[in-house]
């Protein structure tokens, strides 16, 4: 196997490591919001079930950043001036949406509202759904690979880094010209 596939299986790895970690969060946090583990009251969004969702999925993206960047992608570095985050969440969001439509349908046309069908939905179908659409699109927008290109070195400039390409000509191109220093 070529570095390039075990790099591609190792980020895959990583990548799967910390999405598991913030799975298991948001999936504690929407079972507990809707359906209260029999704590013997009410859950406290049992009537909103979609919101829990969102709410639980919010925490797990935050954990999910925080892995990515630091661990899973840490040998890609940001790209735009706020470390990808913006984009992170906009895939976040646009990619919640499949989870949130299994749900939906198991609901609203299936009639399902037991947790085992909330989960199989939402946590399995919608989650693999969700994984694979985030894997490429986190690669492709937020975590690009630095560009590498020493087929294009220059070989009249393998001489001594420090010293200047050309000499001053005192002369300025970008605008009005300083005063000569004394």
């Amino acid at each position: 196997m070529g570095t390039r596939w075990r790099h591609l299986l190792a980020e895959v790895g990583r990548f799967l490591t910390v999405g598991g970690v913030a799975t298991i969060v948001a999936l504690f946090l929407f079972n507990l919001l809707v359906h209260g583990f029999n704590t013997g009251h009410e859950a406290l969004l049992d009537d909103h079930v979609f919101v829990a969702y969102v709410v639980a999925n919010t925490v797990g993206m935050v954990i999910s950043y925080r892995g990515s960047r630091s661990w899973a992608f840490r040998d890609r570095p940001p790209r735009q001036a706020d470390g990808g985050r913006l984009a992170f969440v906009v895939i976040n969001v646009v990619t919640m949406a499949l989870p949130i439509g299994c749900l939906a349908i198991s609901r609203n046309v299936l009639g399902l509202a037991d947790p085992l069908s909330d989960n199989i939905s939402a946590n399995v179908i919608g989650l693999f759904l969700g994984l694979v659409a985030r894997f490429y699109l986190f690669r492709t927008f937020v975590f690009k690979r630095p560009i590498h290109l020493p087929h294009l070195a220059l070989p009249h400039l393998a001489g001594d880094p420090h010293e200047p390409l050309s000499e001053p000509t005192g002369r300025s191109t970008s605008g009005r010209a300083l005063p000569p220093s004394p």
